[in-house]
């Protein structure tokens, strides 16, 4: 049924738990995972798993790094599970993570498009934005969402 499925990783615990989910269904139906990563380039960042502000000057380069390793990382863990995996990094410059994600996945033809989402709510949704919510909006094939 999915034989062809992208997953977005960004280091949270979030997209580790997504990244979880989609290897057991690829596993059962023998699919190729694609591991993507997308970098924004911003000039205020957010710490993922709270509310801390980070200035960032020339922040692409440091955070391309860190999710090339981050790929790399997942990458490894696959193949030594036996699984079929690639790796694509996205740079976007103010487009949207959410809708990079999903133009990537149609690219790439995925089935599914499996994403992390942590479930902000009120001044965190609106500060942060919801990633897994533009994918949604923007997707043109199923995708599954998996909460913390």
């Amino acid at each position: 049924m999915y034989k062809r499925m992208v997953v977005a990783v960004d280091g949270s615990e979030t997209s580790g738990k997504a990244l979880d989910e989609a290897t057991k269904l690829a596993r059962e139906m023998s699919s190729i995972i694609l591991l993507l990563h997308v970098c924004e380039e911003m000039p205020i960042m957010w710490d993922p798993d709270g509310m801390n502000m980070i200035l960032m000057q020339n922040s692409l380069k440091a955070v391309a790094d860190a999710g090339k390793e981050l790929l790399e990382k997942h990458r490894r863990q696959l193949v030594e599970q036996g699984m079929t995996v690639e790796t694509k990094l996205v740079e976007t410059y103010g487009g949207g993570i959410g809708s990079a994600i999903a133009e990537e996945a149609q690219k790439w033809n995925a089935d599914l498009l499996v994403v992390g989402t942590h479930g902000r709510k009120g001044i965190a949704h609106l500060l942060m934005g919801s990633v897994a919510e533009g994918v949604t909006r923007s997707a043109s094939m199923p995708v599954l969402l998996v909460r913390r």
